[in-house]
This record gives structure tokens, C-alpha cells and sequence, in this order.
């Protein structure tokens, strides 16, 4: 079959690899439909380079139709149609009885001391092969793969992967009061669907951001927004329209994004072109993220307020304000999210009304052969980049 391979830093190319194949009585094959480029996929790209292998499969946002299931898989049929989640949970073990799937104790990866495997995400996640291709193995699917109606188009469900759990995890971890007030930095499609949910529950909500075309998204929809590149003062800005006290809660939806930052932008070139063991071995024991978002997070937040830290970080000893998170008895709510947990949340949602606006969310849909221009177009935030849909 024809995926898409990771094969150096900024090196995607779509190669033939070999099909896969049911190896565990608890696995599905499934045929991919569309599968989505996501801002985590940049983090291979580059950043996180030093943990990747050539040759490996990209890609956790897939869906498509059930070829093959094994003997333990009884829920699933030939034919079904199928949202498969970017982490591989097994559905029984204590972590994912109390909703925590990406920390399964079934598939934990142990040896780099990280939670559930994901999909095309390198050896810290287990090296799965990911979905950026024409066929996908689904480990643990007697539990996973979440059956959608036929239909709809793909980009009516496609976003159950991870978009949508991760922004509606970035809202529920802000804890934002009834009429309250949210700001949300950064606005790549988790941090514009977070700005969506957070609208559909009546709340006030702030965004920040620095590309023009996503402030523009934000502020068609209703959003209030802030351009980061006019500011001296971001803080003071944001207090000016809450009051003077700053907003109930902040979501940073930026993580490692190292945009602005040359020192930190710098540092991730350097350790993706570093040798393999080396550049391991910084990104384990070095604190190297852009961190303005974060602390620009903290110091806007209002006393006893909430920050919802759903961007990913990679660094292991980033330096933290812990003076000012302290005195302003500020609240820290992180981690990836939960698919499962939320998707009977979600799902009603995903009606004819399209409350959520996924039908049009995507901004791009490109064929399998044309993702590694897309890669380096997403990257670059160029011709409107903001969401890839890959069609294999």
C-alpha cells in the first residue's frame, strides 16, 4: 500500500510499505477514507525528530471502513464505518474505567516511562504505524474504533479523532463558570474549535493569535479577538476588557509551537539535525518549549482562576513561575485527551445543524501523493494552511 513515511527532519515521502495484517485476535483492518494533518504531526516533522526512524508511518486522525476484524473483536463488522481515535486504549484497565484512556495500563509504553500508545507517533508512543496511508492496523478494537452512519461526508465525524475530544477536553479542563469568561491562546483547530465549544456553552470568549486569516476565522464566528503582533502588553490588554481582573480561565491550545521565539525555534532546529542519541537525550533532560504562551496564560488569568493547558509540550525541565502561580492560587488542568470519555458528549452535536461548524472546517483536502508539500505548506503557514484533510 501507499503511506505517507517519515524519513529525516522536514523529509515526508509517500512510499510503498508493506499492507497490514491482523496480528492480534483483538485487531481490525480497516480501509482509510480520510485521515487529518495535525499540528502534533508538525512536532515529527521536526522538534521531536530524534525519537522517529525512517521509514516510519505517519498520521492519528483516520477513519474509514472495516476490511478485516479479529476473533475478539465482536462489535465490529465488515463494512462498518469508523472514527478511530489517536490513542490505543484497551477499554478495561483501571485507567480507562476512570475515563483516563491515554494513560491504559494495557498499552502503556513502559520503556520511555509515557502513557497509551498512539498512532504514527513515534518510538515514545510506541512507533505505531499511523493512518496517513491506504489501510490501518487498529490495535484493541474491541474497544476503540467508533462507529459513525454512512452519509455524511467524512468531515462530518473525521473530527472525532481528535479535534473535537481535545478542544471539548480543553473547555471541560478550564472549568469555566456559568457566563464566564475564557481566553484562548492560539488559534490552530484545536484552539478555534475550543473557541466554538465554549461559544456553544454561552461563555464569553477571548482569542489571541498571531496569523491574521485565523484571527479573521475567529472573529466571523462571534469571537472577540486579540492580534498578539500589536501588543506590548498582552496581559494588560486582556485585563482592559475583563475588568481589570483578567478572564475566569485561559486555554493554551499553543504547547511547543516555537513561532516568535528565535532561541527556542533555534534550539528545535539544532536537536532535529543533532545525532539521533544526542538529540534524545536533550529533549528528555532539557527544558527547550517556547514558553511565552504559557506564561502570558498565567499572568492573565484571574486569582483563583483556571488554566486548561491542552497544547503539547516536549521539554522536561521547562522553568514555571511557581511564585506567581502560588500567590494567585491559580489552577493547572493538563494532559491529552481522552477520546472515549467524550464522545457521547459529542456526538450529538454532529447533526444536520452542524452547530460546530465541522463541515466546512477544513481548509484544505489534498490526495495522499500531495501531503508532503502540504507539510511543508502547514508548517510555513502559508496559502491559508489551517486544517489538512488527506483523501488516500
Amino acid at each position: 500500500m501507499r503511506a505517507a513515511t517519515w524519513q529525516g527532519v522536514r523529509d515526508v515521502r509517500i512510499e510503498d510499505v508493506d499492507d497490514p495484517k491482523i496480528e492480534e485476535p483483538t485487531d481490525a483492518i480497516i480501509k482509510v477514507t480520510s485521515s487529518g494533518l495535525c499540528g502534533s504531526d508538525l512536532h515529527l516533522y521536526e522538534v521531536l525528530s530524534p525519537f522517529m526512524t525512517p521509514g516510519d508511518v505517519l498520521g492519528h486522525e483516520p477513519m474509514g471502513i472495516v476490511q478485516e476484524v479479529g476473533s475478539a473483536v465482536t462489535d465490529l463488522a465488515v463494512g462498518d464505518r469508523v472514527v478511530v481515535p489517536f490513542q490505543i486504549a484497551c477499554g478495561t484497565c483501571y485507567m480507562c474505567d476512570h475515563g483516563l484512556q491515554t494513560q491504559c495500563e494495557t498499552t502503556q509504553i513502559r520503556d520511555e516511562g509515557t502513557g497509551a500508545a498512539l498512532f504514527g507517533f513515534s518510538k515514545l508512543y510506541g512507533a505505531v504505524a499511523g493512518g496517513q496511508a491506504e489501510y490501518l492496523r487498529v490495535p484493541q478494537a474491541q474497544y476503540g474504533p467508533i462507529k459513525v452512519p454512512d452519509g455524511p461526508s467524512d468531515d462530518r465525524f473525521l473530527f472525532l479523532s481528535d479535534v473535537l475530544p481535545t478542544a471539548w477536553q480543553s473547555v471541560e479542563y478550564a472549568d469555566i463558570p456559568d457566563g464566564g469568561t475564557v481566553v484562548v491562546m492560539g488559534l490552530g483547530p484545536i484552539g478555534e474549535m475550543a473557541t466554538r465549544i465554549a461559544q456553544h456553552r454561552g461563555h464569553r470568549v477571548i482569542a489571541v493569535d498571531l496569523v491574521s486569516d485565523r484571527l479573521e476565522r475567529a472573529r466571523s464566528h462571534g469571537v472577540e479577538v486579540l492580534d498578539w503582533n500589536e501588543f506590548d502588553d498582552l496581559t494588560g490588554a486582556v485585563q482592559e476588557l475583563t475588568g481589570g481582573r483578567g478572564p475566569d480561565a485561559v486555554i493554551d491550545a499553543v504547547g511547543m509551537e516555537a513561532s516568535g521565539s528565535p532561541t527556542a525555534e533555534m534550539a528545535h532546529k539544532v536537536i532535529g539535525l543533532l545525532p539521533r542519541k544526542v538529540g534524545e537525550t536533550m529533549m528528555k533532560n532539557a527544558g527547550l518549549d517556547h514558553l511565552s504562551a504559557l506564561h502570558a496564560s498565567i499572568d492573565m488569568v484571574r486569582r483563583g482562576g483556571t488554566i486548561s493547558l491542552i497544547g503539547v509540550y516536549g521539554g522536561a525541565a521547562d522553568p514555571m513561575p511557581m511564585l506567581t502561580m502560588f500567590d494567585k492560587q491559580v489552577r493547572l488542568h493538563m494532559g491529552q485527551a481522552n477520546v472515549k470519555r467524550w464522545v457521547d458528549d459529542i456526538m450529538p452535536l454532529l447533526t444536520d445543524d452542524d452547530p460546530l461548524g465541522v463541515d466546512a472546517f477544513a481548509s484544505h483536502h489534498v490526495a495522499l501523493e500531495d501531503l508532503p508539500a502540504a507539510y511543508d505548506t502547514f508548517q510555513k503557514k502559508e496559502d491559508g494552511a489551517f486544517k489538512y484533510v488527506v483523501k488516500p
